[in-house]
């Protein structure tokens, strides 16, 4: 997913960006809201801060907004509930106040863009489907395998539903610990390995997670072997 990132604090924009990164995201970064207008991007959503060196961010808002329907999320220092009223009803989509953390930045991102899907869209859309064999309607939290529900424990199906945000994609233990299990999670991450091996067990044959020695997990869809 491209994000564009309107952030004149360095500081700031960098400490965002390496995050962002490290879940996958492409980060585009300008720091002035002139840039920002005149960035011609792709892009799937705009993560825009207020307090901009050459003009509002307000009012940067509005011209994005006008040019398109672009996912906008505010942050900002300004925690005025004025500013997040204004900003709102000038076309942003959420409103960030800092400081925050990437995790939550992250979920503003992924239900901004759920709410801009068409309605017939998700409504067409269902559960997820992985391969010929696994779906997961994270909507019900019910994981089918060949079509039979499969029993998952709470954390299982956590693990798996944050795996296949991004198949193929290398996780951390700490990235996976921080979003199945709790933000301040500390200690040995062994319950980690304990749930992978259940996942592998339990859905044999439609995924593949692979360890990566002193880093972490990767989940491949597994290939459809053609049997009907």
């Amino acid at each position: 997913m491209r994000v564009l990132l309107v952030e004149d604090d360095e500081p700031v924009a960098q400490s965002l960006r390496r995050g962002l990164v490290r879940y996958g995201f492409e980060v585009e970064w300008v720091s002035t809201g002139g840039a920002a207008l005149s960035h011609e991007g792709p892009y799937d959503v705009v993560l825009l801060d207020l307090g901009l060196p050459d003009t509002d961010g307000l009012d940067v808002c509005k011209a994005l907004r006008g040019r398109g329907d672009v996912p906008i999320i505010v942050i900002s220092a300004r925690s005025d509930e004025t500013d997040r009223v204004v900003g709102l009803e000038l076309g942003a989509d959420d409103y960030v106040s800092k400081p925050f953390g990437v995790r939550e930045v992250i979920a503003r991102i992924r239900a901004v863009m759920r709410r801009a899907q068409p309605r017939g869209e998700v409504a067409a859309a269902g559960p997820d489907t992985y391969g010929s064999r696994l779906t997961i309607d994270r909507k019900a939290a019910r994981v089918r395998l060949d079509g039979e529900e499969v029993s998952l424990a709470p954390k299982e199906y956590g693990l798996l539903s944050f795996l296949t945000e991004e198949p193929g994609a290398l996780m951390s233990r700490e990235q996976i610990m921080e979003a199945v299990w709790d933000a301040n999670w500390f200690g040995p991450t062994k319950t980690l390995d304990v749930h992978v091996a259940a996942l592998r067990r339990k859905l044999a044959g439609a995924v593949v997670i692979e360890a990566v020695r002193g880093v972490g997990f990767r989940l491949e869809i597994a290939e459809d072997d053609g049997v009907s």
